[in-house]
């Protein structure tokens, strides 16, 4: 049996780093505050994120300067500690795995941007370990494989190993029930959706080209933000890996997509999800006067992916040319893909009820409609055909991982025969 660690000494110099950037960034935020108190503009005057001067402003720029110090000694000492400490190959603990999920879940933008060694790089893995996408390594990391290729993509704060709650793995079952061969994508959900989206795109370029036996279908179930990722990749997939206005035909883009047949999103936000843009309302309140503008900081501390969330967000023109904290923030439409059928599983905590969807409780998380690819504009609708539609009651979201009645509308779904 493979060792299991809590703690690899890369994390060390994560958290190191992490520490000195949120000082640092702690440090401007007071600077920013004692600002704006100090010029007494009026409780609702103007917000100006000026440094402050003369003794108080050195004695600021004082503080930065330690802690950048302090900060690069540290990450030199550790480099130099680096081959003293236990350097054997180590499985990560299902409990080191879900506290890195999660941080990169809410800084994962920020771990990626700085370098940090917390930031979880994207990956396709089976039972926890990495799959290597060369044809001969996969073939004999899984040699079992089969030609229906059946994705799984995680959502917010989460990683590969949960899709196992309960003792159930919706993966591993239909596996087992249908021949299907499972793979679990491991990303960093911190990172904006459409870049994860982008980098599934081509990651499935490269695994069907190594894939060890010819593929007869690729299907992908996604879950919450996974969904997302997953309709992300599938715009740049059509778009053929386009640079510059025009496609890439070497990059293969389109390749994969011939052979996706099916998609089902269980509980994903496609137009959103309330408890994010009651985060960016925070934003607005704290912002509306000087004095504490500077805490609204705080509430921007949430990374791309969360804002991201606020209305389903797929595109890089959804974020690239304006604030990502705006309250007015749009979207672009993004249909489903062509010659693709689509599934949407949705949830409520509610009990069976003949109200409209609009009236039902969501599922703790993302509200049924939003689930059902349903708007008020009915332009900004998401084509899911009545008889691929479903609504689940007496749940909550997490339980999409592992309900009884989920899987059998998988199985049925996927059209896998009962037992």
């Amino acid at each position: 049996m493979s060792k299991k660690t809590h703690l690899q000494p890369t994390d060390v110099r994560g958290v190191s780093r992490l520490v000195v950037d949120a000082t640092l960034g702690l440090t401007r935020l007071v600077e920013t505050m004692h600002h704006n108190i100090a010029r007494t503009p009026g409780p609702l005057g103007q917000f100006t994120e000026e440094p402050t001067r003369g003794i108080t402003g050195f004695v600021y720029r004082s503080i930065q300067g330690t802690t950048r110090l302090v900060g690069r000694g540290i990450d030199v000492l550790l480099e130099q500690l680096m081959p003293l400490l236990d350097q054997q190959a180590a499985e990560s603990s299902a409990a080191r795995e879900a506290v890195l999920a999660a941080l990169n879940g809410v800084l994962g933008d920020h771990l990626a941007a700085s370098g940090n060694p917390l930031a979880i790089t994207m990956q396709l893995r089976r039972d926890g370990q990495p799959l290597p996408l060369t044809k001969a390594e996969l073939a004999a990391a899984l040699p079992q494989a089969g030609g229906r290729i059946l994705l799984l993509v995680h959502g917010l704060c989460m990683n590969d190993r949960q899709w196992r709650r309960n003792g159930h793995d919706h993966g591993a079952a239909l596996a087992a029930a249908a021949g299907f061969t499972p793979l679990y994508l491991h990303y960093n959900s911190g990172r904006h959706v459409s870049s994860n989206g982008r980098d599934l795109a081509e990651l499935l370029v490269r695994l069907i080209k190594a894939w060890p036996v010819p593929v007869e279908q690729l299907i992908i179930i996604g879950h919450s933000m996974g969904g997302l990722v997953a309709r992300s990749a599938c715009h740049y997939g059509q778009r053929g890996g386009q640079r510059g206005g025009q496609p890439d035909a070497k990059r293969g883009g389109q390749e994969w997509l011939r052979h996706l047949r099916q998609m089902v999103f269980l509980g994903t936000p496609h137009h959103g999800a309330p408890l994010e843009r009651g985060g960016n309302w925070v934003n607005v309140i704290l912002e509306f006067s000087p004095y504490t503008a500077a805490l609204a900081r705080l509430a921007k501390i949430r990374s791309a992916g969360i804002t991201d969330l606020r209305h389903g967000s797929v595109l890089d023109d959804d974020w690239l040319h304006g604030d990502r904290f705006a309250r007015d923030r749009k979207k672009n439409f993004v249909p489903l893909p062509d010659g693709v059928r689509c599934d949407a599983l949705a949830v409520t905590r509610g009990k069976p009820s003949s109200a409209p969807v609009g009236k039902l409780p969501g599922d703790g998380l993302v509200p049924v409609h939003s689930a059902l690819g349903q708007a008020d504009d009915l332009a900004l609708c998401l084509d899911f055909p009545a008889a691929q539609r479903w609504i689940g009651y007496g749940m909550n979201h997490l339980d999409l991982l592992d309900h009884p009645e989920v899987y059998a509308q998988l199985r049925q779904r996927l059209g896998v025969p009962p037992d």
